[in-house]
C-alpha cells in the first residue's frame, strides 16, 4: 500500500472531469444498447451481447480509473519505461499469424480465450506515460523520434493509419511542450506528413479511400457505400432526430454502427442538436485537461496531460471528422462511445492519472 502511495490526500480531484467522464461512458453505453442491436441479434441472438461486454469493461476502466486517481502521479514515471517496451512488444507480437487476430483485412487484436485485446490502445498510453518522463532528463530528439517511427511502422504493418495518425499528435504535441526548437520540430512535421502520404499512395485500400473522399467516384454501392450510408443517417435525423431507438440505418444498412460508425446513428436519433451537445461534452473533456495541463505541478505531470489531451482531441476529431466526411474514413473508434474494451479501459486508466494530477495542480 505504502509502494503505490495509497495515502490520504487532502486535496479532492477535479470533479467536473470525474462527471464528465461518467456522463460520456454512459452515453456510450446508452447508444451501444441500440445501435447494436440489430447485429447483435443477427451474430448472437442477444440484443444486448455488446452492451454487456461494454459494460464488464467500464466497470473494470472505472475500477481503474478510482484507483489511479488516488495513487500519486509520480509513481508512474518509473513504470513509464518497462510499461512502454511491454506495449511495443504487443504490437509486434500481434503481427504474428496464429497469435494475432485478423478482421476486414487488419491484425490488430490477440485473443485470450473469452478475452480480445488491442495492443494499439494500450500504446498510445504507455506513449504518453514515456514520453512524458522522457521530457524530465535530457534526451536528444532522436530519442522522441526513434519511438514515434518505430511505433507507426508496427501500428501500419496491420494496417491502421488513424491509430498512426494518433500517435502521431501524441508524440508531436509532447515533443514541442518539451522545449524541441521550432526548426527540429517544423523539419519533423513535415517528414512525418510526407512519409503519411507515401504510406497512403502505396496502399490500394488506404488510396481509394483518399480518393473517395477528394472526388466522387459514382459508386454507391461500392467504393462510396459507406460514406453514404453516413451521410443519410446524419441527414435522416435532421435538427431533433427520429427519436431514440428508432434509427433506420443501424439495421445492417451502416457497416460498424457500434463501433467506428456509431456517431451517425446518435446523430440520426437525436438530431443536430443532441449530436451538438455530445461534441460539446468532448470539447468540456478536453478543456479541462488542457486547463490541469496549464496549472501542472511539474513536468512529468504537464506532458503526461498534454498527450492525453492530444490523444482524445486527436481521436474524437478523427472519428466525428470523417463522420461529418470533413477527413477521410480512418476506421478509429469515438473515445467513451465506440465498442471497445480496450479504448474504453485504457482512456478511463489515463483519466485516473490526469485525476491524481489535478489534486496537485499549482492555485
Amino acid at each position: 500500500m505504502r509502494r503505490l502511495h495509497l495515502k490520504r490526500q487532502t486535496k479532492t480531484f477535479d470533479k467536473r472531469l470525474f462527471l464528465l467522464s461518467l456522463l460520456l461512458t454512459a452515453i456510450g453505453l446508452v447508444a451501444i444498447a441500440d445501435a447494436s442491436a440489430p447485429l447483435a441479434v443477427k451474430e448472437f441472438s442477444d440484443r444486448y451481447y455488446f452492451f454487456k461486454q461494454q459494460l464488464v469493461w467500464a466497470l473494470l476502466g472505472f475500477f481503474l480509473m478510482i484507483l489511479f486517481a488516488n495513487i500519486k502521479y509520480t509513481f508512474w514515471r518509473k513504470l513509464s519505461t518497462p510499461f512502454f517496451i511491454f506495449s511495443v512488444l504487443s504490437l509486434i507480437i500481434v503481427l504474428i499469424p496464429g497469435i494475432g487476430e485478423s478482421y476486414l483485412g487488419a491484425r490488430r487484436w490477440i485473443v485470450f480465450g473469452d478475452i480480445t485485446v488491442q495492443p494499439s490502445e494500450m500504446v498510445k498510453f504507455s506513449l504518453c506515460l514515456y514520453f512524458a518522463a522522457l521530457s524530465c532528463t535530457n534526451a536528444k530528439v532522436n530519442s522522441f523520434l526513434i519511438p514515434i517511427f518505430l511505433i507507426g511502422f508496427l501500428i501500419m504493418l496491420e494496417p491502421d493509419l488513424g491509430t498512426t495518425l494518433v500517435i502521431l499528435a501524441i508524440g508531436l504535441s509532447q515533443v514541442f511542450i518539451s522545449g524541441i526548437g521550432l526548426v527540429p520540430f517544423f523539419i519533423l512535421i513535415i517528414t512525418m506528413s510526407f512519409l503519411s502520404l507515401i504510406l497512403t499512395l502505396t496502399s490500394d485500400y488506404r488510396r481509394e479511400r483518399l480518393m473517395t473522399f477528394i472526388k466522387q467516384t459514382q459508386d454507391p454501392l461500392g467504393k462510396e457505400y459507406h460514406i453514404r450510408q453516413i451521410l443519410l443517417a446524419l441527414g435522416s435525423g435532421g435538427a431533433f432526430g427520429v427519436g431514440l431507438g428508432k434509427s433506420r440505418q443501424k439495421y445492417l444498412f451502416l457497416p460498424e454502427t457500434a463501433t467506428d460508425s456509431i456517431f451517425p446513428i446518435i446523430a440520426e436519433e437525436v438530431g443536430f442538436i443532441g449530436a451538438s451537445l455530445i461534441i460539446f461534452l468532448f470539447f468540456l473533456y478536453f478543456f479541462r485537461i488542457i486547463k490541469i495541463a496549464s496549472h501542472a505541478p511539474d513536468t512529468f505531470s504537464k506532458i503526461f496531460t498534454i498527450g492525453f489531451a492530444a490523444w482524445l482531441g486527436g481521436q474524437t476529431f478523427l472519428n466525428i471528422g470523417s463522420m461529418l466526411a470533413v477527413v477521410p474514413l480512418t476506421g478509429i473508434p469515438l473515445p467513451f462511445i465506440s465498442y471497445g474494451g480496450s479504448s474504453l479501459i485504457s482512456i478511463l486508466a489515463a483519466s485516473g492519472i490526469v485525476l491524481n494530477i489535478s489534486r496537485h495542480v499549482k492555485a
